[in-house]
């Protein structure tokens, strides 16, 4: 009786690349998790600066997504103390009050990536995977532009978010149709489907943080439908 015995050698597996997502927005942190880990990449979660501090003094990661405005410290110090202990670590800067001045420090420190929020999977996958290949997938003057545009896409949503509100305070016909047909009567501005949400709900929390702090006539709109919803 012949016995054979298994020559297969065993290979080892190849180890995914870690990633260090530091985002203080739980929802987001976990959206990025599921994404890049569902791309084959091992995936820790830090939801403040010091805590990317104190994962990055264990652990060698080799790639950091950053969020630039944290709870406890800028995430710009982050990246400059994280590229000071670990150069070689890669940088992509997700952010949602992207900047001019942001964007350019964040390059500076060797940032490979800067995607302003909202930003869609393939963007972050695109940006991630050209990171850790060491790619750019943007040169500066690109990513200005990139930065450029949102800050003007954010003034529009601004100027029109408030002229809708103005309106509401002068023009009761229009008050009373928004009241009662919603988003139907915003077809004529330059609104986001986001934006067109908050105003039609009432959602005063989005309004101060994408439109800024609105006066109580401007809001008489808001929370007369707040009222409604509450009857």
């Amino acid at each position: 009786m012949f016995t054979f015995q298994d020559t297969t050698i065993s290979r080892p597996q190849p180890v995914p690349p870690s990633i260090l997502v530091m985002e203080d927005e739980m929802s987001v942190a976990k959206g990025l998790e599921i994404v890049l880990s569902e791309e084959g990449y091992a995936v820790d979660l830090a939801m403040t600066g010091r805590d990317a501090l104190d994962r990055f003094s264990q652990k060698a990661f080799d790639l950091l997504v950053a969020d630039l405005r944290l709870p406890d410290i800028s995430g710009l110090d982050v990246i400059r103390e994280v590229k000071t202990r670990r150069p070689e670590t890669g940088v992509v800067v997700i952010t949602g009050y992207a900047s001019v001045s942001s964007a350019v420090d964040a390059m500076k420190l060797g940032t490979f990536d800067y995607l302003p929020k909202p930003f869609t999977e393939d963007e972050i996958k695109t940006a991630v995977g050209d990171a850790l290949k060491g790619q750019k997938s943007d040169r500066t003057e690109e990513v200005i532009q990139k930065v450029e545009k949102c800050e003007e896409d954010k003034l529009i949503q601004k100027r029109e978010v408030v002229a809708v509100l103005d309106r509401t305070r002068l023009d009761e016909g229009f008050w009373k149709a928004l009241m009662e047909r919603g988003s139907e009567v915003l077809e004529g501005y330059r609104l986001t489907t986001e934006a067109k949400a908050a105003i039609v709900s009432g959602d005063v929390q989005w309004i101060r943080d994408h439109i800024g702090t609105l006066s109580g006539d401007q809001l008489r709109f808001i929370h007369k439908r707040l009222e409604r919803e509450a009857w």
